[in-house]
């Protein structure tokens, strides 16, 4: 049987972690660098971005012209906001 405190260490030594979207500043940095003529690893390199984000924002950016957070699919709510507030 494993204690709660080892399973906190546990947890705590796998390093997969979800991680915050970029900002708009640092998404439009990796485009201009890509215009300038940088490669994907240079890019990644210089702004410590993995190389597969890097690939990501820059698919997108062809695709739709903009760096910004497009709106995502998903279970629209149950409840209306004006509800949820009572």
């Amino acid at each position: 049987m494993v204690s709660m405190s080892d399973q906190s260490t546990l947890a705590g030594s796998m390093d997969i972690m979800k991680t915050k979207e970029l900002t708009k500043q640092v998404r439009d940095k990796v485009v201009e660098k890509y215009e300038a003529g940088l490669g994907y690893k240079k890019i990644s390199r210089a702004l410590n971005i993995s190389l597969s984000t890097i690939k990501s924002i820059i698919r997108k950016w062809k695709e739709y012209g903009t760096t910004a957070n497009l709106p995502r699919g998903g279970r629209p709510p149950k409840l209306k906001s004006q509800t949820r507030r009572k």
